[in-house]
């Protein structure tokens, strides 16, 4: 524990006085820091925001409903019914044709987000 400080009287300073000054002092510093900080604008950026989140849950969507889907559509209009295929067979076949869903969808993210940001980029850059 530290010892009471003295004033300038020569009196003690009591401990939750002390603590009450440090408070208001740091207040008074947090309040004028808070107020020297510039604030970054971002409703510029709003707009690709949006779009990029759109796109972003479009895939998403789309990576979890299209190979499920096409997995057991394949599998059972494909390969059992048209095809005639065992059920074992057929599940093989249909797990390939959902892993080539999984890629294809992949890189349609990646060609849309590539092109995305090359035009935002030159959008940004004719500014």
């Amino acid at each position: 524990m530290r010892p009471p400080l003295r004033r300038a009287s020569g009196r003690p300073e009591a401990s939750a006085e002390r603590d009450a000054e440090e408070e208001a002092v740091m207040e008074r510093y947090g309040e004028a820091a808070l107020n020297t900080v510039p604030v970054a604008d971002f409703r510029q950026n709003e707009g690709s925001l949006t779009s990029t989140l759109r796109t972003l849950l479009f895939f998403t969507a789309l990576m979890i409903t299209l190979p499920v889907g096409l997995y057991f559509s394949s599998k059972a209009y494909i390969f059992e019914g048209t095809l005639g295929m065992s059920d074992r067979d057929s599940y093989f076949y249909a797990a390939i044709v959902a892993v080539v869903t999984v890629h294809v969808v992949l890189a349609l993210f990646v060609y849309v987000a590539w092109n995305e940001g090359s035009r935002q980029w030159r959008e940004g850059k004719q500014d």
